[in-house]
């Protein structure tokens, strides 16, 4: 005698076989259905006895985008050293600027070229010369070959691909497989027939209506089945954690600054008495915009740093005897730090004159230059802060991060002396970071000059810093790459599951 079944069922049964596993995939293909529609109908029939499913979990090793380039086009330290052996002996030193020019690395390949050129003993790299060994066939080495294997979707030892892994050149995903297969009841069932039943699965506003929903039939729903994954929009972890570094500022008595991105060199190095033939205001370091110039700047102000500047400040102040010119100071870039907005409050420009004791802060987007690597971006959020009040010291300075890190878990903070053109004395901070146990830079800080504060009219003490907000994450969460959290290469799944405490 035939038995009635809900039309999903009565499909997923028909299309199983009695002799081969056919995966969810294979079979909602080969019916049409929805692969959720097909899980649903799977887990009832497995309930009724009529097919057995059996789930297949495995790594899956896939290749980043910067593991396919090297695939594709070999490994730095490898063109490294070929680049070295087209110079001339092995065995023989060279300049690596030489060695560079002849290799056509990119800026970002270079530094992965050196670490992983000494790592292998592919030779000696020392005080700007690098010797490339005789010894080597880099023909045969083993993380290239696991490259080309993993595009060919081979098996690669464990050890090589935990290397690749660390190198962000591969990435593991776990991959789950559902099969199923006919039982003897369900080819007894096939055999007898089976008809699709008139059961419904939704109450409608009609059944209510006409009085006729009592006398249906209704398919049962299997509450266990496991359904297709929902992904919606979330925070990002980054502005979730940003939001939270705000509440703890301002529940630290601390009002918000705001500020523009592109900004005049003015209020971004000038009033931070950073020279102007300063390394750090090239465009090897900054991002300078082809606009033009800063208008309604303080002519006043301007005087006053120039002077400091040229001068110094009071009578033992020494200046830098170098160039100041108001073209350069007029000059827009993107900001590089956040301080630049800490000069326009304390200035009054932003809000008017203001009067101590005040604390202020942000957490903006800063835009450098830099070389990318696991903790360097060409844009990062910079938590700025600063205290104005009478008679402050590097231990209320210190106190303050002690305080501020701790309500995120962190409590392992190193302090290092450090030099700033525009604070003394200064000091860096470092976390440990959980999972490496490696220091890890998280900001820097100091109290500022009277060469910042006296042109200002700020005659009182202030202490300033500016933190990184990634590398906040890093210690929270033991990420050891800011590429994973934001940009093009960033992983997806992790910013899916990952959740900020409050």
């Amino acid at each position: 005698m035939s038995i009635k079944l809900p039309k999903n069922q009565k499909k997923v049964l028909e299309a199983a076989s009695s002799t081969k596993q056919k995966t969810f995939d294979q079979i909602s293909s080969a019916t049409k259905l929805k692969p959720e529609y097909v899980s649903g109908a799977s887990y009832s029939l497995e309930e009724r006895g009529l097919i057995s499913i059996t789930t297949d979990s495995h790594d899956e090793l896939l290749l980043t985008d910067e593991g396919h380039h090297y695939s594709k086009n070999s490994l730095p330290e490898m063109r490294l050293y070929e680049a070295v052996q087209r110079l001339g002996d092995l065995e023989t030193e060279f300049d690596l600027s030489q060695a560079f020019d002849q290799s056509n690395l990119d800026k970002n390949e270079i530094n992965v070229a050196l670490s992983n050129f000494v790592r292998k003993n592919y030779g000696t790299i020392d005080q700007g010369k690098i010797v490339a060994s005789r010894d080597i066939d880099i023909q045969l080495d083993p993380e290239q070959a696991a490259l080309d294997s993993i595009s060919q979707n081979l098996k690669v030892e464990d050890s090589i691909t935990k290397r690749l892994e660390s190198r962000g050149l591969v990435k593991v995903n776990q991959s789950t497989v559902r099969s199923i297969i006919l039982t003897k009841e369900g080819m007894a069932v096939l055999q007898k027939g089976v008809k699709v039943s008139q059961s419904v699965t939704n109450l409608t506003p009609q059944m209510l209506s006409k009085g006729n929903w009592e006398h249906i039939e209704y398919t049962a729903y299997n509450v266990e089945a496991e359904t297709a994954p929902y992904i919606g929009g979330r925070v990002h972890i980054l502005r979730d954690t940003a939001e939270k570094v705000k509440d703890t500022l301002v529940s630290m008595g601390f009002q918000e600054m705001e500020g523009p991105h592109a900004d005049s060199e003015f209020w971004i190095n000038d009033c931070l008495f950073m020279p102007q033939d300063h390394p750090a205001r090239t465009h090897w370091d900054q991002f300078a915009l082809s606009v033009p110039p800063a208008q309604n700047l303080p002519s006043d102000l301007i005087k006053k740093v120039q002077k400091a500047h040229i001068d110094g400040v009071g009578p033992d102040g020494d200046g830098y005897h170098s160039p100041w010119s108001e073209n350069v100071a007029l000059g827009v870039d993107l900001r590089g730090h956040t301080t630049s907005l800490s000069m326009r409050y304390l200035s009054g420009q932003s809000i008017g004159t203001i009067e101590p004791p005040q604390r202020f802060f942000s957490v903006e987007k800063v835009y450098r230059n830099d070389t990318l690597d696991p903790t360097h971006l060409l844009e990062f959020f910079q938590i700025e802060g600063w205290v104005m009040a009478e008679n402050l010291s590097v231990r209320d300075l210190m106190g303050t991060f002690t305080e501020f890190y701790r309500r995120f878990g962190i409590t392992n903070l190193k302090f290092k002396p450090h030099y700033n053109p525009y604070t003394e004395p200064s000091f860096e901070i470092f976390g440990e970071h959980p999972r490496t146990g490696a220091l890890i830079e998280i900001g820097n800080s100091g109290l500022f000059r009277e060469e910042v504060l006296h042109p200002l009219g700020v005659s009182c003490d202030v202490m300033a810093w500016g933190l990184a907000l990634e590398r906040l994450l890093m210690l929270m969460y033991g990420f050891e790459d800011i590429r994973d959290v934001h940009g093009t290469l960033c992983d997806l799944q992790l910013l899916r599951s990952t959740e900020v405490p409050y």
